[in-house]
């Protein structure tokens, strides 16, 4: 199994001399099967420069897994080239919405009408299939096996656990720890509580001795005190959660866009000096665009 990376920022593009080493395009992870199905991780700005590359390998199916659907997760689809050429199959996954009851069919129909882009969803070429998923119902694409994780996020967010031939990966999507909504003296703080901890291990347990795991990691300790709620790990919080999960690479991703890549190895570098004798073995990396991993 192969993955790479074409898009690490979240929340928006941030392109420019102070993120050209880790790139400034949002989420989007390029996974190969050993049969070399192609599956997609998130469709931000990332895809755009994947869809280039993947123009020689026509006609192809491209398995797009959605977390979910904030704009930095989804804004590339409509410039995903393969969508424009006939004989191309596009099957994109995502959550049932319980609100709606709209299943991923509602990404594209929402983005594709005139108000916001040109050329409406019945005037691509290539063939489309929406597939509605619900935590922990597994599923194979070619000889992977897929299991859909429910994260926490303000929407709906899946984490996507990939097994293929003994190799595994784990991408979060976007996911800030559980947190106790009660104070500690308050009457329902202990139940709360219990009810954090039943969630955490069950993440842990889903992620368990991962290969690879990529993990949302935006904000340092200090941001996260006035952005709680927000959605977003820090990079402790994954730290902690790849250790317990005894996994063997932590790639942090999302990267805050403000940050410069200066800045980002800054703060990176000051999480590891925090957790420099706790981890043992784990490998922890900052995701870059354009690295590739062979499994």
């Amino acid at each position: 199994m192969k993955l790479k990376f074409w898009g690490v920022r979240g929340s928006i593009p941030s392109p420019g001399e102070k993120t050209v080493r880790y790139g400034g395009n949002t989420t989007c992870i390029e996974v190969r099967t050993d049969a070399n199905e192609l599956i997609i991780l998130d469709g931000g700005t990332g895809i755009f420069p994947l869809a280039q590359t993947l123009l020689k390998e026509m006609p192809l199916t491209a398995n797009i897994l959605n977390t979910h659907s904030h704009w930095d997760h989804i804004q590339g689809l409509p410039f995903f080239i393969p969508m424009f050429i006939p004989g191309n199959m596009i099957k994109l996954f995502g959550a049932l919405d319980p609100i709606s009851g709209a299943g991923p069919e509602h990404i594209m129909n929402v983005q594709l009408q005139y108000s916001y882009f040109p050329v409406r969803e019945v005037e691509m070429k290539s063939r489309f299939e929406y597939v509605s998923i619900v935590p922990n119902q597994v599923f194979k694409i070619g000889d992977a096996i897929i299991t859909p994780v429910l994260m926490s996020h303000p929407v709906v967010n899946f984490g996507y656990r990939i097994d293929c031939n003994g190799k595994s990966i784990f991408f979060t999507g976007d996911h800030e720890p559980h947190f106790n909504i009660y104070d500690p003296d308050d009457d329902g703080y202990a139940e709360y509580q219990s009810l954090i901890e039943e969630q955490r291990q069950f993440i842990i347990d889903a992620i368990r001795g991962v290969d690879v795991f990529v993990a949302d990691s935006a904000y340092t300790l200090d941001e996260y005190s006035s952005k709680k709620g927000w959605g977003h790990g820090t990079f402790d919080s994954c730290i902690e959660l790849a250790k317990d999960a005894k996994v063997k690479v932590l790639y942090c991703t999302h990267h805050e866009p403000t940050r410069s890549d200066d800045e980002l190895e800054k703060v990176f570098a000051e999480a590891l000096d925090r957790h420099a004798q706790q981890v043992g073995e784990l490998d922890i990396r900052l995701a870059r665009e354009g690295t590739e991993i062979v499994l």
